[in-house]
């Protein structure tokens, strides 16, 4: 179990392959500037309930693991995680999307567009 520390004093315990992931997630936007709020359920043993954070680029946040091997990073995680974060609830913590489950869903059709000729279109009927 790694721990997410927040502005000193608040102290979660995440996983070490989800705390890389919320760390890429949080860095990238802290990088940009960006502020968001960071979500989590608290455990029972603390009471239950959730906390939010707000995370801002001029708080500290420490990362700590517990292993001393980088977890590898899945790709469609990050996306879903920078998907929340990026969204007016912000960065909630979700699980590992099955990669094998995303790969199967069938492809989206391509959208075709085509020039449709002046005097089709809904502006020269108005004329």
């Amino acid at each position: 179990m790694g721990k997410f520390i927040y502005d000193g004093n608040i102290k979660v315990d995440f996983e070490d392959r989800l705390l890389a992931h919320l760390q890429a997630v949080i860095m990238a936007k802290v990088r940009r500037g960006e502020s968001f709020p960071f979500t989590w359920k608290d455990d029972i043993s603390i009471g239950g309930g959730r906390t939010t954070v707000y995370i801002h680029p001029n708080v500290s946040m420490v990362f700590k693991y517990h292993g001393s091997r980088n977890p590898q990073l899945s790709s469609t995680w990050l996306h879903a995680l920078t998907y929340n974060a990026n969204s007016g609830r912000g960065l909630y913590v979700i699980p590992e999307p099955d990669d094998a489950a995303v790969r199967e869903q069938p492809p989206r059709e391509e959208m075709v567009f085509r020039e449709v000729p002046n005097d089709q279109s809904p502006l020269a009927a108005r004329s």
